[in-house]
């Protein structure tokens, strides 16, 4: 869960990776550090942000057209300088920057001890790099051969790229479940754990697959081979990704931004797959295994976080409209069980990233039962992505907020299409209301700016509970998802401790703590129910609590005995979790800048997370 950049060719690096370290900021941000070549190695790193290293380097010697820069999320060893990467080898000779867990790290080190190996830091990677360092100078090997067979010896994941100050013209680049990506300019090379701080040199990349070694070097040459010494030609793609998405523009932070690009990235998610004027729904993915998804015995989500709730939406949506049976799984109790999988079902992945490791693990063990894998991402070239039969990208382009915004509704926007594609030509839903969906859900990304253009009145409900310490979110039916997932989004960045419930379960347990400082907010927009959600809201006034209500437009009775009440539009049931999100984000995004809170990127937490 940590961010990887390096450089190689006739450019300065130190400048290409300093901005290449602010564009993967997201995937990690409790230390920085960078190593350049230039006749000797110079390894800088920080505690802290990137701007923190930037200080620190200023002053020093940074010149050389060969380096790689990294930030971390700690996994291994608390946050400091010393646990800080770049890691370097005991007889300086190596360093390596690592993305990912060595799993057998304390039995490698134990034997390396005892040969002689003194080490400085607390993390695995420090120990892999040693590991490189005894390889190569028992057999004495070249860089990329050391790395090979060092790697044959470790269990876990691994994103690498490792210098050689002896080796000056070269970079080694390996991975297995963590994400590499190799951008190809011109006889220049930029490696990184995603395309975002390739895209401004070249649209031209090539993704490692695992268990995968490169070799760049300066002359522009390009080498793959397997940890087992297989020699293979490099797949080159196209990005598609425009380096003006990976800017804030006139947003203090990108969370803003992408909540309201929400505006556009649900209709591009919708572009070429709806047509509500001549009455069809087309998801690629879904035609191209429709008679085995069309009849799969059952449907498994497998998820985590924000996707989890995408996905329990998912599941209101394909019963009810499709009428297939569907299991939402936590990914990372999934892979860990023995579950029952059979050939006729469909497992559906979803992750913004594409590289979440417990998903990627799920989807190895439902491959071993025969399942057909359907995968629901956004980022294109993905492992998720490639390993699956089929699927669907979102379309949303880069989110670099940890908090997801865009993405949910992405996956919800994507979820839904299929949803009413399989409910229509299964049957299971007329024509009339299949073509009042169509008509319905190409009216949504309008509504979501009628919501949007709320902000202020949002923003002023917020400086009234922005003090609270505790919140409840309450919703039924296709809304009890968005409470959960209101309740996520006030944590991840508010640090405020929120809890979302089905309504209905609030007196078997919730009810007990509410009273005048607990805000309680309610997803009350269901047109099925609608007697019991006023009830429930009357139980909590009783109850002295602070109601905060989202409701649809022209509604009197929920209105009335709401302390504060956000409209949103009208719309059919299935697609009202699309817009009762949206002032959920905004809610969580004002309180927590009113509480000093970095919204882009909350402690703790990062964007992918790749390892366990």
């Amino acid at each position: 869960m940590c961010g990887i950049v390096a450089y190689i060719g006739n450019k300065q690096a130190y400048p290409v990776l300093i901005k290449g370290l602010k564009r993967l900021e997201y995937r990690g941000y409790d230390s920085a550090g960078v190593a350049i070549l230039n006749g000797d190695m110079r390894v800088y790193k920080r505690k802290g942000k990137v701007k923190d290293l930037e200080t620190y380097a200023k002053d020093k010697v940074t010149r050389g057209s060969v380096g790689m820069g990294h930030t971390r999320w700690a996994t291994h060893g608390k946050p400091n300088h010393i646990n800080a990467h770049p890691h370097v080898s005991g007889n300086e000779r190596l360093s390596l920057i690592h993305n990912g867990i060595i799993e057998n790290y304390a039995t490698l080190k134990e034997a390396l001890i005892k040969l002689g190996h003194e080490f400085e830091s607390d993390t695995d990677t420090e120990v892999l790099v040693h590991l490189i360092e005894e390889v190569q100078k028992r057999e004495q090997l070249p860089i990329e051969e050391a790395v090979r067979v060092a790697l044959t010896k470790v269990v876990g994941a691994y994103a690498i790229v490792v210098i050689d100050k002896e080796e000056p013209s070269k970079l080694v680049a390996a991975r297995k479940a963590s994400p590499l990506v190799i951008g190809i300019g011109d006889n220049e090379f930029i490696l990184a754990s995603d395309a975002t701080p390739i895209v401004e040199y070249t649209q031209r990349v090539v993704y490692l697959n695992d268990e995968e070694i490169a070799v760049v070097n300066k002359s522009g040459d390009l080498q793959i081979k397997t940890i087992d010494d297989k020699i293979q030609t490099p797949f080159i793609e196209e990005l598609d990704l425009n380096i003006e998405r990976l800017e804030k523009g006139d947003y203090e932070f990108f969370m803003l931004k992408e909540i309201n690009e929400q505006v556009k990235t649900i209709a591009d998610c919708m572009r070429g797959r709806i047509n509500a004027a001549e009455g069809w729904v087309n998801v690629g993915g879904v035609t191209e295994y429709y008679e085995r998804i069309a009849n799969a015995k059952r449907f498994i989500v497998a998820a985590c976080g924000t996707s989890w709730h995408a996905g329990l939406i998912g599941e209101y949506l394909f019963e009810e409209l499709a009428r297939i049976s569907v299991e939402v799984e936590y990914a990372s109790e999934l892979r860990y069980r023995n579950p029952i999988i059979n050939e006729d079902d469909v497992i559906i992945a979803l992750s913004q990233s594409g590289e979440t490791a417990d998903t990627l693990a799920a989807l190895e063990l439902a491959k071993d039962k025969n399942a057909l894998i359907y995968g629901i991402v956004n980022a294109v070239g993905s492992s998720i992505a490639r390993t699956t039969h089929s699927g669907s990208y979102i379309h949303a382009g880069p989110e670099i907020g940890v908090a997801s915004t865009k993405a949910f509704t992405g996956q919800v926007t994507l979820l839904t299409l299929m949803a009413i594609h399989l409910g229509y030509k299964r049957g299971t839903i007329p024509r009339s209301y299949y073509l009042q969906l169509l008509n319905s859900l190409e009216n949504i990304p309008s509504q979501v700016q009628e919501i949007l253009d709320k902000n202020d009145q949002i923003q002023y409900i917020a400086s009234e509970i922005k003090d609270a310490t505790n919140a409840l979110y309450l919703g039924r039916g296709y809304n009890f998802p968005i409470a959960l997932e209101g309740a996520l989004k006030l944590k991840e960045i508010s640090y405020i401790h929120a809890e979302g419930y089905p309504a209905a379960e609030m007196k078997h347990g919730p009810i007990a703590l509410i009273d005048e400082n607990m805000p309680v907010i309610v997803i009350a927009t269901n047109h099925s129910a609608y007697e019991k959600i006023v009830s429930n809201v009357q139980e909590v006034k009783a109850r002295k609590g602070k109601v905060i209500s989202i409701v649809t437009e022209g509604d009197k009775a929920i209105k009335e005995i709401s302390d504060y009440c956000i409209e949103i539009p009208d719309t059919d049931e299935p697609l009202t979790p699309l817009l009762s999100v949206i002032p959920l984000q905004l809610l969580s995004y004002h309180i927590a800048i009113m509480r000093g809170c970095n919204v882009d990127q909350p402690r703790n937490l990062a964007k992918s997370v790749t390892v366990e």
